[in-house]
């Protein structure tokens, strides 16, 4: 069986793959990841990129082809039954960074991928599926068949990070189990034209309705996601003019439904794997801790985790200790870290979901009330430091190395 080496292996080509790649290629480091898909995604996917992202992106330097390629959000508002409860913006909280980008996953992981291919050619291979993983006292041995090659191919790394997603096979294979699970919602979400065009931005708009929540995010291309709660399942089958409908019923507008660019139904769950660092082997990302895209968290939580790990690696493999990763001091901070901040973002999440749910006349008077109530006074400053992940600043970062015992 022909076998490789390398000293970090990232399996998954996802956002926080090729980011944790880029940077791992800028402190020379010999990396490879592989993925399963043999082409990449067209799907929009997640939006969202909070302030730390973007710090993010700027530390590959992608930070301005991103915002020249997305749209910034600067703020938005929260209606219900037709009437405005009040508006939010993100510009004191960031003031260097004032806004939430929104840019398609899609054309994310364009720009790192092709960031990674300028720092290390040849480094990602597409079509490439874990069979096995297997830790050594060195570092760890990992089985793959390519969906070219009948054969399968093993590759030796100091240290493999499992950065492929909430249904993880590294983590599975790794024997690691998962707390958590769903929730009882369900959404539709849909890609249309924006009438208003890309010039006059609404920013976001959070419609409280009686039947649920709908959101709406604009996106590059004068476009305009929308995004409805369906009840505890989505639609059998996700279909525009259905979700049309719901947006029309709930808020009067219609999005055009032969304009769609991308239909999806969706539940949502919260997990967080047992264990974050095992002997040679790392799990970020949503293989650490998937959380509600409800909030669009999830894309700059896992980059903060490939922030952290990024040096860390670059130690690992520099000093060539064999002692497992558990036992240093600065592993079991990161995993810390990492569960800290997976706590918080899900835990805003998870008001994001019940805030939106359908409610009876009643409750939804106060909700209404509570929710026109804090816009309108300095507690949506606090609002506004929560939705652009403010809180990260003040949360200690992973200690960059690795301290004696």
């Amino acid at each position: 069986m022909p076998e490789e080496t390398c000293e970090v292996l990232i399996v998954g080509g996802g956002p926080t793959g090729l980011l944790l790649a880029a940077l791992l290629a800028q402190r020379g480091v010999d990396v490879r990841l592989v993925e399963r898909r043999s082409a990449p995604s067209t799907h929009s996917r997640a939006i969202g990129l909070h302030p730390p992202a973007l710090a993010a992106l700027e530390a590959v330097g992608l930070g301005e082809a991103a915002v020249a390629a997305g749209v910034p959000i600067r703020g938005g508002s929260a209606r219900s039954r037709g009437r405005e409860l009040g508006r939010l913006s993100f510009e004191r909280v960031w003031p260097g960074r004032p806004f939430v980008l929104s840019l398609p996953q899609s054309r994310t992981e364009e720009l790192l991928e092709e960031r990674l291919a300028a720092l290390a050619p040849g480094a990602m291979r597409r079509g490439w599926e874990v069979t096995a993983v297997r830790e050594t006292r060195e570092g760890a041995l990992v089985t793959a068949r390519c969906a070219t090659d009948a054969a399968p191919s093993r590759l030796r790394a100091r240290v493999v990070v499992g950065a492929d997603g909430a249904r993880s096979r590294v983590r599975d294979l790794l024997g690691v189990g998962t707390t958590g699970g769903p929730y009882p919602d369900a959404y539709l979400m849909g890609d249309f034209a924006d009438p208003t065009g890309a010039e006059h931005d609404r920013g976001t708009v959070l419609h409280l309705e009686p039947d649920g929540i709908i959101e709406s995010f604009p996106l590059p291309g004068g476009r305009r996601r929308w995004v409805a709660h369906t009840g505890s399942a989505p639609p059998p089958v996700a279909d525009p003019a259905d979700l049309t409908e719901i947006v029309r019923s709930r808020t009067g507008e219609t999005p055009a439904a032969a304009s769609v660019s991308m239909i999806s139904g969706f539940t949502v769950r919260r997990r967080t794997a047992r264990r974050l660092v095992t002997a040679r082997c790392v799990l970020i990302g949503d293989a650490a801790h998937e959380i509600s895209p409800i909030g669009g968290q999830g894309i700059t939580l896992g980059w903060l985790d490939a922030l952290d790990l990024a040096p860390l690696l670059h130690r690992a493999v520099a000093d060539g200790s064999c002692e497992p990763l558990p036992d240093q001091l600065a592993w079991q901070t990161f995993e810390r870290t990492c569960r800290r901040r997976a706590r918080v973002a899900g835990t805003l999440a998870h008001v994001n979901m019940a805030l939106g749910r359908p409610l009876p006349a009643p409750l939804l008077a106060l909700r209404d009330l509570a929710v026109r109530a804090a816009l309108r006074t300095p507690a949506r400053r606090a609002m506004a430091w929560a939705y652009s992940m403010g809180w990260v600043r003040s949360m200690p970062s992973s200690p960059p190395g690795r301290p004696a015992h």
